[in-house]
């Protein structure tokens, strides 16, 4: 068998009105409160992602090597990875709404602090509008969607730096981000009527003692690992080295990396709901498919490294496809920490897991622009080199997952546990961990 993490009871769940055959009816507030909150997930993606995608733009703009560009996205995830606990530690106290408000109004004055506060609560809305047995592919769909700001950066984007210049580019993604700030104070609210308990203010000196109970809940690290494994070569893919690799290293037109980046995306967003379906579906078996993801990165990173000249035209949309399964994957992670800890602390475990996939991008990002660097530029032998540095990473993820996933199915923990969500897988029975 393999494991899954025990649940504990997600108090405060929404009431919703009336009932069809037995399930319970999702009110079209809550559709609309979402909505809102994934279209700013949608904008924070595209201006999270803009300078990745015109990396060889602003390398021939600034005169500058891959280390220092790569410096440029370092400290933009240096500080995302930073304010992660902060966030959890904030949406749980302040709310999701608060916390939206506030990240928009980042997001606008500029793109350094980006989405570290913006994700974790518009995942806080999801428990809190929408039925347990919804949340997964409710989550899947969330950060599905939010890919559609990679689309929007690797394409009209582009267009528009290319004809506008930096000024006008940046100033409308801007703009954008101030448009969704006010759509958020006039549309969500942390919950269906008095759906929001905020958790008690604590002295500094507890929140030491917090972070520590939430972190050894095997739940949570469970989680950490598998987002680690799952979700950092498609971010550095898409936040800085994919789009230069693929002109660089592939010879490909920029037209053609275009169309590669919007099959990435078309890919995360057929693959999300899937992988959500899955999830829900089959409770006990969630590290084993993430165990599957992280297989299926090596295997086709793989097979392109080893050809000594480009890639055929069908294994880089293979390596595309699977990439793309990066997100959706990562999103399992969450899941895992959301049936682990009491709601009073899921901003925080959620933001714990946050931290593991990012972390693990922060070190690729920075080393794969100093190997490059030291080997002479956007060379294909220099990415062909620095493409490695995924392993030591990808191996330490699995090993994490295979020694969590036995504690997180044993462990005794304060919170009470309550039956997996979804039905058995057909032959078992879906229990507890």
């Amino acid at each position: 068998m393999l494991a899954a993490e025990k649940t504990v009871p997600q108090h405060g769940a929404p009431q919703h009105e009336g009932a069809r055959n037995g399930n319970p009816i999702v009110s079209g507030r809550a559709w609309a409160v979402w909505a809102v909150g994934v279209l700013a997930y949608v904008v924070t993606v595209m201006q999270r992602t803009s300078l990745g995608d015109a990396g060889l733009e602003a390398a021939r703009r600034f005169g500058i090597d891959p280390g220092l560009l790569a410096a440029f996205v370092f400290i933009q995830v240096a500080v995302y990875v930073v304010a992660q606990t902060p966030a959890g530690l904030l949406v749980d106290r302040f709310g999701p709404r608060l916390m939206l408000v506030v990240s928009g109004v980042l997001l606008t004055a500029g793109q350094l602090v980006l989405d570290a506060v913006l994700f974790v609560a518009v995942l806080g809305l999801v428990p809190r509008w929408f039925p347990a047995r919804r949340v997964p592919l409710i989550t899947q769909l969330t950060t599905t969607l939010g890919q559609l700001g990679q689309i929007l950066s690797a394409v009209p984007f582009l267009i528009l730096l290319h004809l506008a210049g930096w000024p006008v580019a940046f100033g409308l993604a801007a703009a954008a981000s101030a448009l969704v700030t006010v759509l958020t104070v006039a549309v969500v609210r942390n919950g269906p009527g008095k759906g929001w308990s905020p958790s008690q203010a604590m002295p500094v000196r507890e929140i030491g003692s917090q972070l520590r109970t939430v972190w050894r809940r095997p739940g949570t690290r469970l989680g950490f690992f598998g987002h680690m494994g799952t979700q950092f070569s498609m971010m550095t893919f898409a936040l800085l080295w994919g789009v230069p690799y693929l002109e660089s290293a592939q010879h490909l037109s920029a037209s053609a990396v275009g169309v590669l980046m919007t099959v990435f995306v078309l890919g995360t967003i057929a693959l999300g709901p899937v992988v959500g379906l899955l999830t829900a579906r089959y409770p006990t078996r969630r590290s084993g498919l993430v165990l599957g993801i992280v297989g299926a990165d090596a295997l086709i990173w793989t097979a392109v490294l080893i050809l000594p000249g480009p890639a055929p035209r069908w294994l880089l949309v293979l390596l595309i496809l699977v990439l793309s399964a990066g997100g959706p994957g990562s999103v399992i992670g969450f899941d895992i920490a959301r049936t682990s800890n009491p709601r009073s602390s899921l901003g925080v475990a959620q933001s714990m897991v946050n931290m593991g996939g990012f972390s693990a991008t922060l070190f690729v990002l920075a080393a794969m622009g100093v190997i490059m660097t030291a080997l002479g530029g956007f060379t294909p032998a220099a990415f062909r080199v620095a493409w490695l540095v995924q392993y030591p990473i990808w191996l330490a993820a699995v090993i994490g997952v295979l020694v969590m996933r036995r504690p997180a199915r044993t462990s005794d923990s304060e919170c009470a546990t309550a039956p997996v969500t979804g039905r058995p897988a057909p032959g078992s029975a879906a229990r507890p961990v």
